[in-house]
């Protein structure tokens, strides 16, 4: 049977493709049908590199649903202290449709900051807030800026990068480290509404 087959692919498959760096948060499933949330750091179209609390076994089918790539399934074959990397089973046009998808994520980080900054970034009159961590301590801590995407927030601990946050009530994930504290992405684009209510109306920037 062909590997191109669906359903079907190449096992081990690891520099039959470019790797990209991404950002990417997401969840994925394991066997026992647990679910738990994920980062995604370096990726291509036959292979995947995450950063998870729970880590799942050599051999175990995964299924992960990532922001702006949808459902993937796969199989891990390595681990590591806090990950996993696996195999992604795809036919070949999924594996065409992800190099797409990759190249296009690639470009927009190229161009832009280390941070998707398509929304504009303010300084919410009310800085003070709180960021909950997935094992239950919280800190508080300094907004400094804050967008519809994400939020660069001072704090004196540094969560490592691809940790699942919870600032006031936004779900994120850290995903960069900088002298007065972390940048956070939102796992989903805000309403300016939601902000405003959370941080007290945040201030226009000027004309």
């Amino acid at each position: 049977m062909s590997s191109t087959s669906l359903g079907t692919y190449a096992p081990y498959e690891r520099r039959a493709f470019e790797r990209v760096r991404v950002k990417l948060h997401g969840r994925f499933m394991l066997e026992d049908r647990s679910e738990h949330n994920c980062y995604v750091y370096d990726m291509s179209p036959g292979n995947i590199a995450l950063l998870a609390s729970r880590i799942g076994e050599p051999g175990e089918r995964v299924i992960a649903y990532l922001d702006h790539v949808g459902r993937i399934e796969g199989v891990v074959t390595r681990t590591f202290e806090d990950g996993f990397a696996m195999t992604v089973i795809a036919s070949e046009r999924k594996r065409e449709k992800l190099s797409a998808q990759l190249t296009w994520l690639a470009n927009r980080q190229d161009l832009g900051l280390p941070e998707d900054r398509r929304h504009e970034r303010v300084a919410p009159r009310n800085p003070f807030s709180a960021l909950h961590m997935e094992d239950g301590r919280t800190y508080e801590c300094r907004i400094i800026d804050l967008s519809l995407s994400g939020a660069g927030i001072e704090i004196d601990v540094r969560p490592a990068l691809g940790s699942q946050v919870v600032l006031g009530t936004m779900r994120g994930t850290v995903v960069r480290h900088f002298e007065e504290g972390i940048a956070i992405e939102f796992s989903a684009v805000q309403e300016q509404d939601t902000l405003d209510s959370q941080f007290a109306d945040a201030e226009q920037p000027a004309a």
